[in-house]
């Protein structure tokens, strides 16, 4: 039992002490449990929430409830007190009805005056909240007082807040529902935030009754600051305000499920909206709306808003006030990336602005010029990895970096599921030798979607924000800036799971983690690897059965260059322009190559234009570079569409090469007939 949980049970007992003589019996019950030590209760004793029960002592209502009647108390930790700076509402903490975890119903009525409802919701970790407040599972504690009626506490990680009303309020206000919220904002303790332009279309629109509907709702209400835009007010139709309200759920932060997409209102045969919500690392909400099948007004993309103000709860259920209208998309990518300077929004792509203004705002300058253009937006916290840091300051290499986040296309999700179709996709960025490759895992909502470049593989956490010029995807890396060693990079990229399958049985990896070297690996592809098996089946057959390691040893060594720096694809056509053919360093002999360049479609047949290309020729064969410059800690890695490989490089046929278990067999038999001579 935790040391808060115990300071929060002490504090009911005490006050319970003091009000009635049952308070014996939840003594003996607090006294009696096994997890409670002498020197822990002792503890516990001197750091009790004092402002709880001494408020209860002074609330005649409370005293009589704990005298007389069945109740339901939620007392909050030590902790939480701490953390809390408004004023204690003692009533709003009980229900007149005893419930154990298992009988809470899904709202209960509170002894505050208008009785106010809490809401109980159950996340899928089967933790159970009220409001937004998380019950301690171990710490609830049952008992009868003096008059036979049974009560119940509860421990909370939070203090319950009710719907605070301003000191001048002309109107008394209590127990609201969505609309009267809505009506009376003005008198409502919203940190200086104003509703009135939101509160207009409602009425413009004469949509009322979606807020008054009786129930347990969601209602995300966009701020007059959110409204600056001089047109957006004109684009909050029916359907968008319906696209502001979770119907039947009631969703508070804290209980709230990342990322799970919940029906809006608007979701119908011609408009599917929904909403979720999610959490950045630093701590702020945000929800999103999704329209998944749009329509002429209202165009499908994901729409991202930060929760300025957060669980509100209302007579029909909880509201929440956001910086910006869900569904609109008014905005080019551009003013998107702006909006965080000038209107203190988009917090969760604050650096990635600063990074592009700290190093001259051109790269804005650039996106502001595309017609269609897609970014890849690091998040916050990834511009927090050390070696970043060393790179801001060089402004060259920071521009190569954040050119290669930016994509002339519109490319949502669904464009790359398309491209990714039997193979992982391949997307130019601006800079026309530089690819990303997209790579899609599962289905549906479960799909986990990646993107590679310069050697960096990244998550794309937040997808489709839509723009009316194109798509912004927040991802959780910062493309260019390795991380891990070749090693690391072979074993995480799907592009090469077989050379690192094959380098794995052989023991070939094991040096590809040193970071006292520099490889430079020519890494076949997956799709290389099966190409010899068309042309060479018996060899490709034992390269990937460990009888065969030593060749396959041997082969993957012609691949791996050793030396003290990298070979870059540019080195390597320059040195073949001077010289014909390059001699690179391999762990037992040499690797003799010549590079040259190639303008054509070598990525993708379908492009609109030509871009440059690198090809490799060894022993009169000419092998694409499908991937190249892939930067890793330790050395670089090109990925090639072939393998360096001939057959007679495992010569399987006629009975010329022995696998070890063979030459075991033929020894047992020679052994064998050896002995049966010398016995006859």
């Amino acid at each position: 039992m935790t040391s808060s949980g115990l300071r929060a049970a002490a504090a009911l007992l005490l006050l319970c002490a003091a009000t009635f003589a049952a308070a014996a019996e939840l003594s003996d019950k607090l006294r009696d449990d096994s997890e409670l030590s002498q020197s822990t209760a002792k503890s516990f004793r001197r750091l009790m929430p004092v402002r709880f029960y001494s408020q209860v002592e002074q609330n005649p209502i409370a005293n009589a409830t704990l005298t007389l009647r069945s109740c339901t108390i939620f007392v909050p930790t030590n902790e939480a007190f701490q953390r809390y700076k408004g004023s204690i509402h003692v009533l709003y903490h009980i229900t007149t009805a005893a419930f154990s975890k298992e009988q809470l119903p899904k709202s209960v009525s509170s002894d505050m005056e208008g009785n106010p409802p809490l809401y109980i919701t159950k996340n899928r970790n089967g933790d159970i909240y009220v409001n937004n407040a998380r019950i301690i599972p171990s710490l609830s504690v049952e008992m009868t007082n003096r008059e036979g009626k049974r009560q119940v506490m509860h421990i909370i990680d939070e203090v319950l807040q009710p719907l605070s009303v301003q000191k001048n309020a002309k109107d008394n206000i209590n127990n609201p529902d969505a609309m009267q919220f809505l009506q009376m904002a003005e008198q409502l303790e919203l940190n200086d935030f104003h509703l009135r332009t939101y509160r207009s279309q409602v009425t413009l629109a004469k949509k009322e009754s979606v807020y008054q509907s009786p129930g347990a709702h969601t209602f995300l209400i966009p701020i007059d600051e959110s409204f600056k835009l001089s047109a957006r007010s004109g684009l909050v139709d029916a359907k968008v305000i319906d696209g502001h309200v979770i119907p039947n759920t009631v969703i508070f932060t804290a209980a709230s499920q990342h990322d799970d997409p919940k029906t809006s209102a608007a979701f119908e045969d011609l408009l599917k909206v929904t909403v979720s919500f999610f959490k950045q690392k630093d701590g702020k909400m945000y929800v999103k709306s999704n329209t998944i099948v749009g329509d002429a007004k209202h165009r499908e993309g994901v729409v991202l808003a930060e929760i300025v103000k957060a669980n509100i709860p209302v007579q029909n259920g909880v509201v929440h006030l956001i910086h910006r209208p869900l569904m609109i998309i008014d905005t080019t990518v551009t003013d998107f990336l702006k909006s965080f300077k000038e209107n203190g929004e988009n917090g969760a792509l604050r650096k990635f602005y600063e990074v592009i203004m700290d190093n001259g705002g051109e790269v804005l300058d650039d996106i502001t010029n595309l017609s269609e253009v897609t970014i890849l937006a690091p998040s916050n916290d990834a511009w927090n990895a050390s070696l970043i840091e060393n790179l801001l300051r060089n402004r060259k290499k920071m521009r190569e970096i954040l050119n290669m986040h930016i994509i002339r296309d519109r490319l949502n999700v669904d464009k790359i599921r398309q491209k990714n179709a039997n193979m992982i996709a391949q997307v130019p960025t601006v800079n026309n030798n530089t690819f990303l490759y997209f790579n899609v895992k599962g289905e549906g909502t479960d799909a986990v979607i990646t993107v590679e470049g310069g050697g960096v593989n990244a998550t794309i956490i937040q997808a489709d924000v839509a723009q009316t010029n194109g798509y912004v995807h927040i991802i959780d890396r910062v493309l260019g800036v390795p991380h891990t060693t070749v090693l690391g990079k072979l074993e995480s990229d799907p592009m090469m799971s077989d050379t690192y399958k094959m380098g794995q049985f052989s023991h070939f990896n094991d040096q590809l983690n040193n970071t006292q070297r520099r490889f430079t690996y020519f890494v076949p592809r997956d799709k290389g690897w099966q190409k010899t098996e068309l042309d060479y089946p018996s060899a490709h057959k034992k390269l990937f059965m460990p009888d065969f390691s030593y060749h396959s040893k041997s082969i993957l060594e012609r691949h791996l260059a050793i030396a003290d720096h990298v070979f870059t694809m540019k080195d390597l056509v320059q040195y073949s322009e001077q010289a014909g053919n390059v001699v690179l360093p391999t762990f037992r002999d040499s690797l003799q190559l010549r590079v040259e360049e190639e303008a054509g479609h070598l990525h993708d047949e379908n492009a609109s234009h030509e871009w440059t290309g690198y090809v490799i020729i060894w022993n009169y064969k000419k092998i694409n570079v499908y991937r190249p410059d892939v930067e890793c800690t330790n050395g670089i890695i090109h990925v090639i569409d072939y393998p360096l490989l001939e057959e007679k490089d495992v010569v399987v046929s006629g009975g010329s090469y022995l696998t070890e278990s063979s030459i075991c067999i033929i020894l047992a038999n020679l052994i064998m007939i050896t002995v049966a001579k010398i016995l006859n």
